[in-house]
């Protein structure tokens, strides 16, 4: 009897409790994360630590001063009243697992109605299901792998979204700027194999490139040394150099590249868009070098972009770079989408990012296609001395 009875008390307990988390999921679910109070919650999922802090704290700069600019102005326009964006950030330390955390007690625990960050295509995979679980928005400004806003059923990611172009994008525009512009026929390519950036851009390239890629090389991720994969690269025949990586790694292969000898352009993707990769090879190796980018200041002359420049310099007492503008732009493509929808509910905030066109930004006119990337120019920068010295603008 007493058996029964407790069997029944705990059956009752069990069954509310069940129906109580049912209850949060079904919700969470169904409606992702709706806007109440007088604010809109922007959640920031920055890399401020580790090895990509330069990229994070450039996003961190962009955002910031967007919200503050958006702020003074009186607010985002929801419906027939204006409010002012809250910043809630936190630091993923560069680390995929804190990333995945960080979005999960943004989603979660904050309630943030759309997020920006992180900025690395690992970090953003890893965030990406919680993102998407909560459903809640998320912009890259520098994830730029393929893969990102792509199901494995090969649909878009609903609450995925990007302000800068992805890998495959950068890699064919490079690619043909090599051959057709620079007219070289002959690459050598000495790539990341630890990361999926570099492997996209080098499949991307090698795909698009009309010419002869006449060697492969590989290194990893944090490697210091790499005097002898180019020892290998300089019996080659070749006319320049792609390195698909970031800065850190690609600032010591122009280092070590340029005092073996080995004077051909060296030429990269978006990794290599930060002041540190000159720092890192220095000034007078830093010379013949060529990068894709998503903002430039020779090449972004629009009034938006160049109001942009001023006031970043204005407020952080340094140049404005491409992360922090694709994090700016990010944050106005979010008011955007807000007040074209009339609604800062989560799910409103993702169906206006999926029908943005036609978007000015500072980076350059953008709409967003089907897979949720946006369609705009590339820009390939080139370094003489250490100092840019032209931009092109690149279809």
């Amino acid at each position: 009897m007493r058996v029964n009875k407790l069997m029944r008390v705990l059956g009752t307990v069990m069954l509310a409790s069940t129906l109580v988390l049912a209850g949060c999921s079904s919700s969470a679910a169904s409606g992702g994360n709706k806007q109440s109070g007088n604010t809109i919650k922007l959640g920031g999922n920055f890399e401020l630590s580790g090895a990509a802090a330069a990229y994070g704290e450039a996003m961190q700069n962009g955002v910031k001063l967007a919200v503050k600019q958006i702020n003074a102005d009186g607010g985002v326009k929801v419906g027939s009243k204006k409010m002012k964006i809250k910043l809630i950030q936190k630091d993923n330390k560069s680390d995929n697992s804190s990333a995945a955390s960080v979005a999960t007690n943004l989603a979660n625990t904050s309630k943030v109605n759309a997020v920006i960050g992180p900025i690395t295509s690992g970090a953003g995979l890893a965030a990406l299901p919680n993102y998407t679980k909560a459903k809640v928005p998320y912009i890259t400004p520098g994830g730029t792998q393929d893969s990102l806003t792509v199901q494995k059923n090969g649909k878009v990611q609903p609450y995925m979204f990007r302000s800068c172009f992805e890998d495959s994008y950068q890699g064919k525009a490079l690619a043909k700027y090599v051959y057709n512009n620079m007219k070289l026929k002959k690459v050598a390519i000495l790539g990341d194999k630890s990361t999926d950036y570099a492997q996209g851009l080098t499949k991307a390239f090698k795909k698009q490139f009309k010419g002869q890629v006449v060697s492969t090389q590989y290194y990893q991720a944090g490697d210091k040394d790499f005097n002898t994969l180019l020892a290998k690269l300089k019996s080659k025949d070749f006319d320049a150099i792609f390195v698909p990586g970031y800065y850190s790694e690609a600032g010591l292969i122009v280092k070590q590249a340029r005092q073996m000898g080995i004077n051909q352009p060296i030429v990269g993707a978006d990794g290599f868009a930060d002041p540190k990769l000159v720092k890192i090879a220095g000034k007078k190796n830093a010379t013949n070098i060529y990068y894709t980018t998503h903002f430039d200041a020779k090449a972004n002359t629009n009034a938006k972009a160049t109001a942009y420049m001023k006031a970043y310099k204005a407020e952080y007492h340094q140049e404005a770079g491409t992360f922090d503008a694709l994090a700016y732009d990010a944050t106005y493509m979010i008011k955007d989408a807000i007040e074209n929808e009339k609604s800062a509910d989560s799910t409103k905030i993702a169906t206006g990012l999926s029908k943005l066109k036609n978007f000015k930004g500072v980076t350059g006119t953008i709409s967003i296609d089907k897979m949720h990337n946006p369609q705009k120019q590339v820009i390939i920068a080139k370094v003489v001395n250490g100092e840019e010295q032209s931009a092109t603008a690149v279809k």
